[in-house]
Parts: structure tokens; C-alpha cells; sequence
């Protein structure tokens, strides 16, 4: 291991002299300037570690020294030599970018503990560089935008992100719920040359049929009766930005021919308006539905899914992405724990060959929720198979329906769906609404599924 270099400057050549010896028994290397001006030529050639200067010399004194010094050398460490009475230099020279500073006369023993007390600084900042980059590296291979995975799939996903993120390109993300597609979304519209704009979401599931209209594009004063002053509509609010519109297949009918016709010519006509008004929006739909099956059975617009089908994401399930599961968990964990105020440091040993195993029907969102519920529920240090719910326990991801007579994935869809609903109003004593939210679909969704099934 190589010495720690030591540059003295002192105008006393007897101090620099008693100093050298010192070090240098201790085990420095230790040099010698007779002040400012020679320690800088010295410091253009020889590399020093520590720089111990007096403050009181001719020629070039401390201060000046330091103040040139720091400004090419900002990362040497500089401790100030300070005789009685000019105890106010000091101070200010450590307000300059000193490190340190000791009065004179001293002893032997208080410049080495200085000494050593500025190489444990050194380790330790060398540790938190070593360490931050440990770190960024980690986030620059698992995380994306706040997208926690390191999966081959999902690593596919975050490089087409990047190829098409600058492009006007509208991008359809398809999905179960709870995968992140929204997260997606915002990754495209942050990593685009449009990222200094709004990027608008809208869930057109979640706004009654008679309100999207105007929501999406806007109302003109009369348009009805409360149009008391001309409104924005959310198309136009994202001007030169983005749009995001989530479960795009929930989209009425009339609203697909209006749709189109701002993909198709890049112009709105607000509700109760007689001209159509130009705009610049990058749109982005997400879907959890099979648009394709939606076109053939009517119910969703075929050029409408050709014209927003250009470039699709397809986002995995959990299940498919297991290897992502403790990189997610461990992300969770530490977000809640500065949240929630605890220091839970991980799942225990039991703990995660269950979340493993488990099929993970709310994906992502319900791995969320569920460390959330765990470390507001954990007594120890660690989650354990007590804080989980009873369908992790018990291995169960889905109810249990009988398929031995069903050949359709169609059929056997609709009878899964059918018990899940059935189970979430059950455990929710009727409660449309927080049925919706057990469910993570909107409530005009699960109204719609109650008609169709008759429930």
C-alpha cells in the first residue's frame, strides 16, 4: 500500500523540518514548500493527498493559496495552520473549503489525529462514490422510469420504449390489470422530445357515457344548459403533449367515429362547436381487453383498432415474469418502509417460495397492496407467511371453477369472471364500489359484467 503524501508550506524552514521528520515516522511521505506560489508549481507535477499550509506568509499567504488551489484541486484535502490571533483565518478559511485546522503551537499527537481523521473523510467518501455507483448501475439494469424488473421480457419492452418513444407514433399497450401500463405510458411520453408537455390521462371505463364526450374534447358556452363559459376538453389540454387513454375498449361507439377522425386528420370539434379546431397530441391507448375479439363481435370499431394498432407493448403477467418477483418485493418494502415509518428488512425464508408460487391474478398491484398490508401487519423485523392473505397461504390464486366439460377459453373466461364478481360482492356485502376496487376495474365495468351475467 502506498504512502500518504504530505505537502508542508510553511515559511519557518525549522516547522517544516520538525514537521518531515514527524510524518515521515509515522509513515507519511512527506514534502516541503516555502509558500503559496512554490506549492502550487509543486502541486502541477506531484500528486499530494493532504495539504498542510500556514496561514501567516510571505509572498503568497494561505488564504490566497486556497483560494487558487481549491479552484483546480477541489478534491484535495486542506488543513489550515493557524498561530493564536489569527484564529478568525481559520474559521474562515474552513468556510473556503477547508478541511481543518489546527493552532500553534501543537502537539505531536493532535496533527496526526487531524491527519487520520481526514483519511477516515477520504474513506468514506471514496465508499459513498463506490456505493452510489453500485447503486446506479443496479437502477440503470433493473429500473426503467420507475419500472422495478430485470426479466428478459420486460427488458425487450423498456428497448422498443426507447426506439419508439420520439416518434408520433400512436402506441396501443395491452395487458392484464395491475401490469403497469400506465407506467409504460408515462416512460414513452417522458423519454419523448414531448416530455416537457402534459401528458394527460384519462380513463374513459371510469366516466359515465353522457360526460366522455366533453371530457375528451371539450364544450362550447350553450352547448347545454349548465355550458355557462367555454371549456377545454382533456384533447386539447395535451396539446403538443401526450394522451393517454386507458381502457381504450370501454370507448361508446359514437366516441370511436370521433376518435378516429382525430387520428385520422389532427383535429378536435368541442361539444356544441361548429368548427374543428387543430391540435398536436402523441396518443397512447392501453387496454385489457382482447380488441380484436371486440371488433369481430361488433362492439369495437375495426378501423379504429387498425388506426391505434400501429405499434403495440404487450405487457407480461406477473406470473410469466416470476423472476421479477423478489426485485419488486424488495422495491416495495423499502418504499413503504419510508412511508409507514418501519424497518423491515425482508421476507423471511418461508415468506417467499409462497409469493413464488403464487399466480399473482392483480399482477404487479396486488404484489403492491400486498406489501403494504404486511408491513403495517409485521410485529418483527421480517414479513413472514402470518401477514399473508389466506389465498397465498393456501396456494389458491383463482376460484376454483370446473372446466372438465369447457373446451372455450371464451366460456371458461366468462365463468372465471363470473365467480370472481360473485366473490368480491360477497366479500364486499353488496358494495358495488369497493367491489369494483377488490376487482381493480372501474364501476361502470362491473355494472356491465352484473347485467351480462345476470348476477
Amino acid at each position: 500500500m502506498s504512502k500518504k503524501a504530505v505537502l508542508i508550506i510553511d515559511d519557518e524552514e525549522n516547522m517544516r523540518h520538525m514537521l518531515k521528520i514527524m510524518l515521515e515516522k509515522s509513515g507519511y511521505a512527506a514534502h516541503g514548500a516555502s509558500d503559496g506560489l512554490v506549492a502550487l508549481d509543486m502541486m502541477q507535477s506531484e500528486i499530494f493527498d493532504v495539504i498542510l499550509c500556514d496561514i501567516k506568509m510571505p509572498k503568497m499567504g494561505g488564504m490566497e493559496f486556497l483560494a487558487q488551489a481549491i479552484k483546480t484541486y477541489p478534491e484535495k484535502t486542506y488543513i489550515m495552520m493557524s498561530a493564536y490571533g489569527t484564529m478568525d483565518s481559520a474559521l474562515e478559511a474552513i468556510k473556503n473549503g477547508a478541511y481543518d485546522y489546527i493552532s500553534k503551537p501543537f502537539r505531536k499527537n493532535e496533527v496526526l489525529l487531524t491527519l487520520k481523521k481526514a483519511e477516515e473523510r477520504e474513506r468514506l467518501k471514496d465508499e459513498n462514490r463506490r456505493l452510489k455507483t453500485k447503486i446506479d448501475e443496479i437502477e440503470k439494469k433493473y429500473s426503467f422510469n420507475n419500472i422495478i424488473a430485470r426479466s428478459e421480457a420486460m427488458a425487450k419492452i423498456f428497448d422498443l420504449v426507447r426506439k419508439v418513444a420520439d416518434h408520433k407514433t400512436t402506441v396501443l399497450i395491452t395487458g392484464e390489470s395491475g401490469t403497469g401500463k400506465e407506467l409504460i405510458a408515462k416512460a414513452l411520453h417522458s423519454n419523448s422530445h414531448r416530455s416537457s408537455k402534459p401528458m394527460v390521462a384519462i380513463n374513459c371505463g371510469g366516466i359515465p357515457d353522457n360526460l366522455l364526450e366533453s371530457e375528451l374534447f371539450g364544450y362550447k358556452k350553450g352547448a347545454f344548459t349548465d355550458a355557462v363559459k367555454d371549456k377545454p376538453g382533456q384533447f386539447e389540454e395535451a396539446n403538443r403533449g401526450s394522451i393517454f387513454l386507458d381502457e381504450i375498449g370501454e370507448l361508446p361507439l359514437t366516441l370511436q367515429v370521433k376518435l378516429l377522425r382525430v387520428l385520422q386528420e389532427g383535429e378536435i370539434t368541442p361539444l356544441g362547436g361548429t368548427r374543428a379546431e387543430k391540435i398536436d397530441v402523441r396518443v397512447i391507448a392501453a387496454t385489457s381487453k382482447n380488441l380484436a375479439m371486440e371488433v369481430s363481435e361488433g362492439r369495437f370499431r375495426e378501423d379504429l383498432y387498425y388506426r391505434i394498432n400501429v405499434m403495440t407493448i404487450h405487457l407480461p403477467p406477473l406470473r410469466e415474469r416470476k423472476g421479477d418477483i423478489p426485485l419488486l418485493a424488495g422495491y416495495f418494502i423499502d418504499c413503504f418502509n419510508k412511508k409507514l415509518g418501519k424497518e423491515i428488512e425482508g421476507l423471511s425464508s418461508e415468506t417467499m417460495p409462497l409469493l413464488m408460487s403464487y399466480l399473482w391474478p392483480g399482477n404487479v398491484r396486488e404484489l403492491e397492496n400486498l406489501i403494504e398490508r404486511a408491513l403495517l401487519l409485521a410485529n418483527g423485523r421480517w414479513i413472514t407467511p402470518d401477514e399473508l392473505p389466506l389465498d397465498i397461504k393456501n396456494k389458491r390464486s383463482f376460484p376454483e371453477i370446473d372446466v372438465k366439460d369447457i373446451f372455450s377459453i371464451k366460456e371458461a373466461s366468462r365463468r372465471l369472471q363470473k365467480e370472481l364478481i360473485t366473490k368480491a360482492l360477497n366479500e364486499t356485502a353488496g358494495n358495488r364500489t369497493k367491489a369494483a376496487k377488490l376487482l381493480e376495474i372501474s364501476r361502470p365495468m362491473l355494472l356491465s359484467r352484473i347485467k351480462e351475467y345476470g348476477l
